[in-house]
């Protein structure tokens, strides 16, 4: 299988670049891993409702040129459905039987176009708290980490 992380923007820090290579070297075991960076749009301040929605459409539009064909696609939004790991383990391994491509997409700081959630075949929350594009990519990996091993009967700590 292959895993696809489609993110809006760069990691800057070390500490999640060294996060990053971890999960990702640790996931080779199971799974080929394409972590895909789109830039990200600069925000004024004060930004008008008007001036988000053409950013979010301008990123939005980068992410889909990057998106593979033929892949699962989940996009992670606020509004998504909360999983727990063991569920998500499921879902990794449900769409595995139809599809030999999966693709998460990581929106920027104003979240995702209406564009590319309907792109959509599920959305995933991690909860209502919003969290840093550059942290969110480290725990959705150890999240995919975790659901292969779950799905692979080999333990792990909790």
């Amino acid at each position: 299988m292959t895993v696809n992380i489609i993110s809006v923007g760069k990691i800057k820090e070390k500490f999640f670049t060294a996060a990053v290579e971890e999960y990702s070297k640790r996931l080779s075991r199971f799974a080929k891993i394409n972590i895909i960076e789109v830039a990200d749009e600069k925000i004024p301040d004060n930004a008008s409702a008007k001036e988000i929605e053409r950013i979010k459409e301008k990123e939005g539009k980068k992410i889909l040129s990057k998106l593979p064909q033929s892949s699962f696609v989940i996009t992670l939004c606020i509004e998504g459905k909360e999983l727990s790991s063991e569920e998500l383990a499921e879902k990794i391994a449900a769409v595995s039987m139809t599809a030999s491509n999966i693709t998460f997409i990581i929106g920027g700081s104003l979240g995702l176009s209406d564009e590319v959630k309907e792109k959509s075949h599920f959305r995933l929350s991690f909860g209502k708290m919003t969290l840093p594009h550059q942290l969110m990519r480290v725990v959705l990996l150890e999240q995919i980490y975790r659901a292969f091993k779950i799905n692979n009967n080999e333990s792990y700590h909790k």
